[in-house]
């Protein structure tokens, strides 16, 4: 028997308002509120590779990662990629877009099978009117983007390729001794602000030195001290 419209409609809310509880964005928010919200939401279904949006299209809302994992990112002059952040569930991006913002500054695309909650702009903007303390929720989440921007920059500036990389396997290897690349080494070298090629020197050089081992998307910590003096600029 097939299911009512009515009833696919409210299954796909509360999926949708159960994605948007889970954001930093919303967590502080009532059910009620959160029920609201997600009544003006849809969601969108992408393959591995396929574009969100592109830089200059028009704003139509921002987003919050349901499953899988999206980058965005910025073209070079030269025709680099230059990886802005990867958001994972339950993060949300392009808040930005709420504000005076009419088209989407940067690039987004889908790195593995992806589904995304879109949060229609016209219908935040008027939750807002209603409720201001929503733009405080919208404010600290675009301040913590700003922060990791702000980071971004200062790595690339400060640090050598190996104290970035080496910063990038702590972080990644959270306490444990191995584990798997979540992303390409393409999109590592992206999020590193290096080429491929110069990513690829450097994870040998480590390999070779014994500073880590790895075997396909595998890396393996063995020897942590080295590493840590690495992160910390020293050689």
């Amino acid at each position: 028997m097939a299911v009512p419209s009515s009833d696919l409609t409210s299954l796909r809310t509360t999926a949708i308002a159960a994605t948007l509880r889970k954001s930093r964005m919303f967590a502080d928010l009532s059910q009620a509120d959160v029920a609201t919200i997600a009544a003006g939401c849809t969601l969108r279904a992408l393959e591995k590779d396929e574009m969100l949006f592109r830089e200059g299209d028009k704003a139509e809302g921002f987003y919050v990662v349901q499953t899988g994992r999206i980058c965005v990112y910025r073209l070079t002059p030269d025709g680099r990629e230059q990886i802005i952040c990867v958001f994972q569930p339950p993060e949300s991006f392009a808040e930005v877009t709420l504000a005076t913002v009419e088209a989407y500054p940067a690039n987004a695309v889908a790195l593995e099978p992806s589904q995304v909650v879109r949060v229609h702009r016209a219908h935040f903007r008027e939750l807002v009117c209603r409720k201001p303390e929503l733009a405080l929720h919208m404010l600290a989440s675009m301040s913590l983007h700003l922060k990791h921007l702000v980071q971004t920059v200062h790595d690339l500036k400060g640090r050598q390729i190996e104290g970035r990389l080496a910063d990038w396997i702590l972080q990644h290897a959270a306490g444990h001794s191995s584990f798997d690349l979540p992303v390409s080494k393409k999109v590592l070298a992206g999020q590193l602000g290096v080429t491929s090629e110069t990513l690829s020197r450097t994870l040998a050089r480590l390999r070779t030195e014994g500073v880590i081992e790895v075997q396909g998307p595998r890396i393996e910590i063995l020897d942590l001290a080295r590493l840590q003096r690495l992160k910390d600029g020293e050689t």
